[in-house]
């Protein structure tokens, strides 16, 4: 019997969400260029099951804190051999479609960035498609986009150039970006996790992308790279990794202060940009400890920028001895007492405009391509609309190899009850119930976890050993691979009390799948 892949029954408290988070369809446009351009909606989908950061300390014999504080990591987040890039993708695209409900005929665009890399020619987007097969919608672009933890970002930004194109037929773009980050036995293993965030893109949107305001950094390196074809582990330069990260940060600073001062005098103001003009600024976030010193290096920079700082009063307050320094700022990436000073010169900064948008991280851990997504998730969802309503939200976005861009989301004025930022802020709301939902798994099996994945993850002829029971309802799940490599994916009912859904997915022809 081919495959089917039977419509979603959701219950009462999903179509409760529908109605509620639900974003309208959009209309042929073939006039003027379209308006704010943007993020209309978000879903973020990470792992059931977490390891405690303090107790992997313990297991991995190193002094406690190392991980905690010394990484900023409380939690991480990861998958049994139950899931995959692909399940990942179809988790979280079908939760959006739902919670917001989308039609898949609205959707003209779709493209997936991602690391994880399962096959060297099909798809992850291919493997999405088969999400649509009931709609009857094959007209739909995009593939896959692959450069570290970048490939979202570039995913995300063909999007909006898609609907801002003489392309663009009238339909929303939809952007997915998941990974599965997992490292071998040693110091960079606690910095893994894994998750997806799809984002959906169109006009009119509550979180509006800034035109002509991107910062891009583009070079060469050996940082971080995965050169083994049948191993998911990377090779990690991780000094080198941390030098590119923040030369990349103050390479796109400069370009975007630059293009914003341009935009300004065009405008016919002469005022200089610094960091207060950003209400909040999220970073990719390798861990938490570096996105508090990538702040303190954004005011490094505005410190050096500055024809006169102030070091009597205010944030740059006892800075006037790094203002004479001879040291080049390419010469202070590791400098201590250059980081510590303006680590806490930047503390009240942080605490007002970049903490919040590290719940995700925190607790999860590094999600890869999803990671600066998930922040701007964290953001969202721990702050009301009012207080989102007219912000700029600057956003840095950095891959391995290297790639970087810093850019700016404007928030809709518009924060009234049924906004679209209103249904944006309420579809995120239940972030922290969902941490909190999560299972707590020991050091000892986690270790058993990520050693069965490394044993097996490229088996053809292969039937997962993990719980489905384990999984949040409405995961996606592969139940088994083939003797071609050919995989196949079942998903847990979204109420424990219907029977198992007839929904089973694999690679398949059209011509294989039958219309109910």
């Amino acid at each position: 019997m081919p495959p089917v892949i039977a419509a979603s029954r959701l219950t009462l408290s999903v179509r409760l969400l529908v109605k509620r988070s639900s974003v309208k369809t959009p209309v042929s446009y073939l006039g003027p260029w379209p308006k704010d351009v943007g993020i209309i909606a978000l879903e973020l989908y990470f792992p059931s099951q977490y390891v405690d950061q303090t107790e992997l300390e313990e297991f991995d014999g190193v002094p406690a804190g190392k991980y905690t504080v010394g990484l900023g990591q409380a939690r991480m987040g990861f998958c049994s051999d139950r899931e995959d890039i692909n399940s990942l993708c179809l988790t979280v695209v079908q939760r959006l479609m739902e919670k917001n409900a989308l039609s898949y005929n609205s959707i003209g665009r779709l493209e997936v960035g991602t690391e994880t890399i399962i096959d060297k020619s099909k798809s992850v987007k291919t493997a999405l498609m088969q999400l649509f097969e009931n709609s009857g919608n094959t007209d739909v672009e995009g593939i896959d986009t692959t450069n570290a933890c970048y490939g979202g970002t570039a995913a995300l930004f063909n999007a909006v150039n898609w609907v801002e194109s003489s392309s663009w037929d009238g339909r929303y773009a939809l952007v997915v970006a998941g990974d599965i980050a997992v490292y071998a036995t040693g110091s960079a293993r606690p910095t893994g996790g894994a998750g997806a965030v799809a984002i959906l893109i169109g006009p009119n949107a509550p979180l509006a992308f800034e035109r002509g305001l991107r910062g891009t950094h583009m070079q060469h390196a050996y940082d971080f790279y995965k050169p083994d074809m049948v191993s998911e582990y990377p090779v990690v330069d991780g000094k080198l990794s941390i030098q590119c990260y923040l030369s990349a940060l103050d390479r796109c600073y400069s370009v975007y202060r630059n293009k914003i001062h341009a935009q300004w005098q065009r405008e016919g103001s002469d005022k200089s940009f610094s960091l207060e003009d950003f209400g909040f600024l999220v970073f990719h976030s390798p861990y938490c400890k570096l996105v508090q010193k990538s702040l303190a290096r954004l005011m490094l920079n505005d410190f050096l920028n500055h024809p006169t700082p102030n070091t009597e009063t205010g944030p740059f307050t006892g800075l006037e001895a790094f203002r004479y320094s001879q040291s080049k700022p390419e010469d202070t990436y590791f400098d201590r007492d250059v980081e510590k000073a303006f680590m806490k010169a930047s503390t009240d900064m942080f605490e007002r405009k970049t903490k919040a948008s590290l719940l995700i991280s925190n607790q999860n851990g590094n999600m890869y391509t999803p990671s600066v997504y998930g922040c701007l998730a964290s953001l969202i969802a721990q702050h009301t609309p009012s207080q989102m309503a007219g912000q700029r939200i600057g956003v840095f976005s950095y891959g391995s190899g290297f790639a970087a861009t810093l850019y700016s989301l404007r928030v809709t004025q518009d924060h009234t009850p049924g906004s679209s930022l209103d249904k944006l802020v309420l579809s995120l709301s239940d972030l922290k119930t969902r941490l909190d939902l999560r299972k707590k798994v020991s050091p000892a099996l986690f270790s058993e976890n990520m050693k069965l994945r490394e044993d097996t993850h490229h088996l053809a002829n292969y039937v997962p050993q993990g719980s489905v029971e384990d999984l949040f309802p409405g995961t996606w799940y592969l139940t088994r691979v083939d003797d071609k490599h050919r995989r196949e994916y079942a998903r847990r009912p979204l109420d424990d009390d219907l029977p198992a859904e007839s929904e089973l997915v694999r690679s398949s022809s059209a011509t294989e799948v039958q219309e109910e």
